[in-house]
Protein backbone atom coordinates (compact mmCIF):
# COMPACT_ATOMS: atom_id res chain seq x y z
CA UNK A 1 0.00 0.00 0.00
CA UNK A 2 1.43 3.11 -0.78
CA UNK A 3 2.49 5.49 2.09
CA UNK A 4 -0.30 7.98 2.77
CA UNK A 5 1.69 11.11 4.38
CA UNK A 6 4.56 10.86 1.36
CA UNK A 7 3.95 12.67 -2.04
CA UNK A 8 3.65 10.02 -4.94
CA UNK A 9 7.14 9.15 -6.68
CA UNK A 10 5.77 11.29 -10.29
CA UNK A 11 4.79 14.18 -8.27
CA UNK A 12 7.64 16.74 -8.36
CA UNK A 13 7.27 18.92 -5.10
CA UNK A 14 10.44 21.12 -3.76
CA UNK A 15 11.26 20.82 0.31
CA UNK A 16 9.61 23.87 1.63
CA UNK A 17 7.19 24.42 -1.49
CA UNK A 18 4.45 26.29 -0.47
CA UNK A 19 1.01 25.22 -2.10
CA UNK A 20 -1.08 27.80 -0.23
CA UNK A 21 -3.17 29.60 -3.06
CA UNK A 22 -3.78 26.75 -5.52
CA UNK A 23 -7.00 25.43 -6.86
CA UNK A 24 -7.82 21.83 -6.18
CA UNK A 25 -8.86 19.55 -8.67
CA UNK A 26 -10.93 16.46 -7.76
CA UNK A 27 -11.49 14.23 -10.17
CA UNK A 28 -14.92 15.30 -11.01
CA UNK A 29 -14.46 19.11 -10.53
CA UNK A 30 -13.12 21.97 -8.51
CA UNK A 31 -13.13 21.69 -4.93
CA UNK A 32 -11.74 24.63 -3.11
CA UNK A 33 -8.25 26.08 -2.66
CA UNK A 34 -5.37 25.26 -0.40
CA UNK A 35 -5.53 26.54 2.75
CA UNK A 36 -2.08 24.89 3.95
CA UNK A 37 0.59 22.96 3.15
CA UNK A 38 3.23 20.78 4.10
CA UNK A 39 6.10 19.21 2.64
CA UNK A 40 7.77 17.60 5.90
CA UNK A 41 9.08 13.74 4.90
CA UNK A 42 6.42 11.24 5.75
CA UNK A 43 4.30 13.58 6.71
CA UNK A 44 2.60 15.81 3.94
CA UNK A 45 -0.40 16.78 3.37
CA UNK A 46 -2.83 19.75 2.59
CA UNK A 47 -5.51 21.32 4.03
CA UNK A 48 -8.21 22.55 1.36
CA UNK A 49 -10.34 25.06 1.90
CA UNK A 50 -14.21 23.91 0.08
CA UNK A 51 -15.69 27.29 0.49
CA UNK A 52 -18.65 27.82 -1.39
CA UNK A 53 -18.42 24.04 -2.56
CA UNK A 54 -19.49 22.77 1.03
CA UNK A 55 -20.05 25.93 3.08
CA UNK A 56 -16.94 26.56 4.13
CA UNK A 57 -15.65 22.74 5.44
CA UNK A 58 -11.61 22.04 5.52
CA UNK A 59 -10.53 18.94 5.23
CA UNK A 60 -7.18 17.92 5.20
CA UNK A 61 -6.17 15.39 2.20
CA UNK A 62 -2.66 13.15 2.66
CA UNK A 63 0.48 13.76 0.13
CA UNK A 64 -0.33 10.39 -1.48
CA UNK A 65 -3.61 11.54 -3.19
CA UNK A 66 -2.03 14.37 -5.06
CA UNK A 67 -1.34 13.34 -8.82
CA UNK A 68 -0.28 16.29 -9.93
CA UNK A 69 1.05 20.01 -9.20
CA UNK A 70 0.61 22.61 -12.46
CA UNK A 71 2.89 25.28 -11.16
CA UNK A 72 1.74 27.93 -14.08
CA UNK A 73 -2.22 26.91 -13.87
CA UNK A 74 -1.71 26.97 -9.81
CA UNK A 75 -3.50 23.69 -9.65
CA UNK A 76 -3.23 20.72 -7.63
CA UNK A 77 -5.02 17.69 -9.31
CA UNK A 78 -6.40 14.91 -6.51
CA UNK A 79 -7.39 11.66 -6.92
CA UNK A 80 -10.82 12.15 -5.08
CA UNK A 81 -14.27 12.85 -6.07
CA UNK A 82 -15.69 15.68 -4.82
CA UNK A 83 -18.22 13.48 -2.28
CA UNK A 84 -14.83 11.69 -0.85
CA UNK A 85 -13.40 14.88 0.26
CA UNK A 86 -16.77 16.14 1.21
CA UNK A 87 -17.61 13.16 3.28
CA UNK A 88 -13.56 12.72 5.03
CA UNK A 89 -12.92 14.19 8.69
CA UNK A 90 -13.68 17.42 9.21
CA UNK A 91 -9.71 19.49 9.73
CA UNK A 92 -9.97 21.41 13.36
CA UNK A 93 -7.40 24.04 13.27
CA UNK A 94 -7.38 23.76 16.97
CA UNK A 95 -6.17 20.38 17.12
CA UNK A 96 -4.34 20.54 13.99
CA UNK A 97 -3.18 17.71 12.04
CA UNK A 98 -2.02 15.33 15.29
CA UNK A 99 -1.26 11.92 15.25
CA UNK A 100 -4.66 10.62 16.32
CA UNK A 101 -6.38 12.66 13.19
CA UNK A 102 -3.74 11.45 10.96
CA UNK A 103 -4.33 8.04 11.66
CA UNK A 104 -8.24 8.78 11.11
CA UNK A 105 -7.49 9.95 7.75
CA UNK A 106 -5.54 7.06 7.18
CA UNK A 107 -7.86 4.51 7.84
CA UNK A 108 -10.41 7.35 6.11
CA UNK A 109 -8.39 7.64 2.99
CA UNK A 110 -7.32 4.05 2.57
CA UNK A 111 -10.72 2.59 2.64
CA UNK A 112 -12.03 5.57 0.43
CA UNK A 113 -9.09 4.81 -2.28
CA UNK A 114 -10.24 5.25 -5.73
CA UNK A 115 -7.74 5.19 -7.82
CA UNK A 116 -7.71 5.68 -11.41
Amino acid sequence: MLEVWTYRADVRIEPRMDLTGFKVQARDGEIGKVDQSTTEASQSWIVVDTGPWIFGKKVVLPASTITSVDMDRRVVAVDRTKDEIQNAPEFDPDRGVDAGYREQLADYYGTSRVRS
